[in-house]
């Protein structure tokens, strides 16, 4: 399994060429992002090097936390954080994922390039459920959704 704690080595990616570092944001750093950052974790590790952060961080949701142990992705040990919490860390990409994000993210420096590509927030689309199963599953559509998002990086950036 692939944990937050899972080292990435340096700055290069496999083939010689050096990752594009790239921060996912959302409003809250609970669902998301988090799972934006285990997903490019765990599929794009030669490429990419992962972050999130949440414009207000909260509390990592014990959904998305299941939802991704369910693809063998572990991001139990996540902690939200701020933007603020990064540092003066230079990223090639910052991915926001929400509408609020995309109105409230800050101006990087540089070279940062800013995306936004909105995903619903598994919270909300879980609202009416009925079952635990029907909530999971709203949670799950999101996390294959992200996941297909991941899966086109870096390519989609660029287009």
């Amino acid at each position: 399994m692939i944990t937050q704690d899972t080292e990435i080595s340096g700055a290069m990616g496999g083939d010689g060429k050096p990752r594009l570092k790239i921060l996912f944001l959302c409003t809250g750093n609970t669902c998301r992002s988090q799972m934006a950052e285990g997903l490019t974790r765990h599929l794009k590790t030669g490429l990419l090097e992962a972050y999130s952060a949440g414009v207000n961080p909260g509390l990592v949701n014990p959904r998305a936390v299941q939802s991704m142990a369910e693809i063998g992705i572990d991001i139990s040990g996540y902690k939200p954080k701020s933007i603020e919490s990064l540092g003066r860390m230079d990223f090639d990409d910052v991915v926001t994922l929400c509408d609020h994000a995309n109105e409230s993210c800050p101006l990087f420096p540089g070279k940062t390039r800013r995306h936004h590509f909105g995903f619903e927030d598994p919270p909300k689309l879980a609202e009416n459920a009925v079952t635990e199963e029907e909530i999971m599953n709203c949670y799950r559509r999101v996390r294959d959704e992200i996941r297909a998002f991941v899966e086109k990086l870096p390519d989609v950036l660029n287009d």
